[in-house]
């Protein structure tokens, strides 16, 4: 047996593995290189919590240029206010966003991460039981397009992550001006139910599809701690070229 192979049978007895930081199979060397392609210059963070996915764009992704995060809860948007202090490229908001402007009450998980303006369904408190509600907060919230405009800048290639715990579908709803001039989303989808009218994978990828966006890369999400099978998944979507009519070209 090659020494490699031996090295890596040892690490997996321990739990840990090796592998190589290509773009071809690594979730966080492909983002990077999607990145680096389409000349992502604005993030646009949705559901930011206290800021763990912009900390790891800059930390993983190698990304350095500008992000602004929304946070309802008013106790994560304290740390991601703490988080963002220091990075002057980094702004945060505190409101949620959705398909209309409107005060609304926000259900606080225990874990704060699956906090969500929708009702949580027995499915994820059977896999997660430290998700389970604690308590309700009222929240602003507001359309991206309404505020999209006190954002966006001309010319900027604006890469939109929606992370809303079953409320992407609301979020995009309120951004149908704002998707046109964005040219990639990341989305976290469902493939079982946890939330009421939660839209699950196949539907939002025909979501995506009617607003001019295809699917270019899949990055696993969250999987059952007892059987192991895939709950969520992360899709990336890029809104493509319109195909040229041969017909009609030249």
């Amino acid at each position: 047996m090659p020494i490699q192979r031996k090295a890596r049978k040892l690490l997996r007895s321990f739990g840990y593995d090796v592998v190589r930081f290509v773009p071809e199979s690594h979730p966080v060397a492909r983002r990077r290189r999607l990145f680096e392609f389409y000349s992502i210059d604005t993030v646009v963070d949705v559901g930011a919590n206290v800021g763990q996915y912009a900390q790891g764009l800059r930390r993983d992704v190698g990304y350095t240029k500008r992000i602004v995060s929304f946070e309802p809860l008013s106790s994560a948007f304290g740390s991601l206010s703490a988080n963002a202090k220091s990075d002057p490229n980094w702004e945060v908001f505190n409101f949620a966003l959705g398909n209309a402007n409107v005060a609304q009450e926000i259900n606080i998980s225990g874990n704060s991460q699956s906090s969500s303006l929708l009702e949580m369904l027995p499915s994820h408190e059977a896999v997660a039981p430290e998700s389970k509600y604690v308590g309700r907060e009222v929240v602003q919230v507001r359309t991206l397009d309404s505020v999209f405009g006190d954002l966006y800048t001309p010319g900027s290639v604006v890469y939109l992550k929606i992370d809303a715990q079953g409320f992407e579908r609301e979020v995009l709803a309120g951004a149908r001006e704002s998707l046109a001039h964005i040219v990639a989303v990341q989305l976290e989808m469902s493939l079982v139910q946890f939330y009421a009218g939660e839209v699950l994978f196949d539907e939002m990828c025909a979501v995506m599809r009617d607003r001019g966006f295809g699917l270019v890369a899949l990055e696993d999400g969250y999987s059952d701690p007892v059987s192991a099978e895939l709950l969520q998944v992360d899709g990336i979507f890029h809104r493509h070229a319109p195909a040229i009519d041969l017909n009609h070209a030249g």
